[in-house]
Order: structure tokens, then sequence, then C-alpha cells
């Protein structure tokens, strides 16, 4: 396996990747990632014994939005756009192993393969904050979802799609995951024109593999002036609930999830709303 060059990251989230390290990767089929100790997480650090299991989904194989099931990896335009797929990683320059395929920048999962996701190497998403300060007039609140498949809440985001804008993604994953019934989707408009990015990089996913990785964008758009007032915002299919969120609450929450909150409240100015 190619050595991964440390020197060419910048510094992102202050982390071991946990969640990408659970005992279980998938239990539909059972699938056990290779336990993998904090401090062997690195590829810097030699070890002979590391022996993962290799799994990609076949529910992800044949799918529009997925990698073909065998890829020329010869090539594939890693670290560049890649026709409309844009494999290029807010982290840094990636390496590829000696099977040609995009290696993890921040270090061993237990699980080698693409697991459920899409695309070899970095899957890009954008996760759109909505907040709001709640009728106490003091208490900030963001939007959450319930995933169904963990049952986590989370920030209602989703995938970027080949060739699609991340401010398209952003509209369109809270539009279907948050707005489900909701007749005037037009009457929020005003709300996507003044967003603020709080974090660009690499996201301590479940789904994580030592060969495909999540990745996001993450931007904070606040009804300052009422919009959401008289929107009953609705659960979209891929949902179980929603509800506002006060950032306080200490409310556990998917993947990294919880360190975007954290970011929104050192950035944000209670003092100034």
């Amino acid at each position: 396996m190619s050595i991964w060059n440390h020197l060419l990251c910048r510094p992102i989230m202050n982390f071991v990747h946990n969640k990408c390290r659970n005992a279980i990767y998938s239990k539909s089929p059972l699938v056990n990632r290779f336990p993998v100790p904090n401090e062997l997480t690195k590829w810097s650090r030699e070890w002979l014994e590391y022996s993962p299991n290799e799994f990609t989904d076949p529910n992800v194989l044949g799918k529009v939005w997925a990698d073909p099931e065998i890829p020329d990896l010869k090539k594939t335009a890693w670290n560049r756009i890649d026709g409309k797929v844009n494999r290029v990683s807010f982290v840094c320059e990636y390496a590829v192993d000696s099977s040609l395929r995009p290696i993890n920048p921040i270090g061993r999962t237990g699980i080698s393969g693409r697991g459920i996701l899409g695309r070899w190497g970095p899957n890009h998403a954008a996760d759109p904050i909505v907040t709001r300060i709640a009728e106490d007039g003091t208490t900030l609140e963001f939007v959450a979802i319930q995933r169904r498949d963990t049952g986590e809440w989370a920030i209602p985001g989703g995938m970027v799609d080949a060739g699609e804008q991340v401010s398209q993604t952003l509209r369109r994953e809270f539009a279907e995951e948050a707005m489900s019934g909701v007749v005037d989707i037009g009457a929020i408009d005003e709300l996507w024109n003044n967003g603020k990015e709080l974090y660009r990089g690499y996201v301590d996913d479940p789904r994580n593999t030592d060969n495909a990785w999540m990745e996001t964008v993450v931007i904070n758009f606040h009804d300052s002036t009422g919009l959401l007032k008289n929107v009953n915002l609705q659960a979209g299919d891929d949902a179980k609930a929603l509800r506002w969120i006060p950032v306080d609450s200490g409310e556990p929450l998917y993947a990294s999830h919880e360190h975007f909150i954290q970011l929104l409240k050192e950035n944000f100015n209670l003092n100034n709303l």
C-alpha cells in the first residue's frame, strides 16, 4: 500500500475519526470492521497485521449516482474533476494504493472497498443548518430531522449530484427532507440569499471505509425576518420526524453534526440578533 503523504494535508477537525471505526459496519448483510486502535489509525504507522474486511454493498451497484461495479481505475481522474464527478478532496491530495484505489486521508477504518457509499474516494455532501431565534427571544434553534436508518437526529443535508452546484444541493435537500407537504416552497427563497459557510472538509461518518469517505460543505442560513414563522415544516420520506432543537440542548447527533453545531455556536454572534 502506498504511504499517504501527511505533509500534503492541511489541518482539519481535531479528532481521530471514531464513528467510522464502530465494530459493526453493516447489519444486513452483517459486516464487521477490523478493530483499529487510536494509535494505529494513521497510515504512517506500519501495521503488518492489518487485514480489513473487503465490502461493497450490492445495493449501490448499478445505481446512476454510483461508480460502475468494475470501474477502470487506470482511467479514473483521482484528485480532479472526472467528467461530471468531483473527485477532489477538501482535505488534501490523497494517494492511491497498489490497486489504484484511493486511500482515506484520515486513516484506517477497518473496512476496505466502497462500503455503502456510491463513489470511490471523496463522496461530497452539503448540509444546510437553518436557524432561528425561539419565541423566548434568546434561544438559538436549528432544524433537525430524525434519520430512519440510525434513529439519530441530524442536519437535513444530502449528497451533491454529479454536475450539481453545492448551492443547488443545499436548497434541494432541505426541501426534500424538511419541507414535505409544504405548498409554497418559494415563500422562503429569501432565506438562501445570506448563507454563511461554517465548514468544508472530512466527515467522521459511519459509512466511511479505507477507500471511500464522506466530505461536506456546511452553511448556516439564519431566518432573521420570520420567513419560517408560518411555514409548517414536515419531515420527508427519508426521515422519521422533524423538530427545532436548541443549540445548547446537548442532543446526540449523527456523524460529525455535533461538531458542526459547535462551530455554529462559536461563530454566531448572539448579541447582534
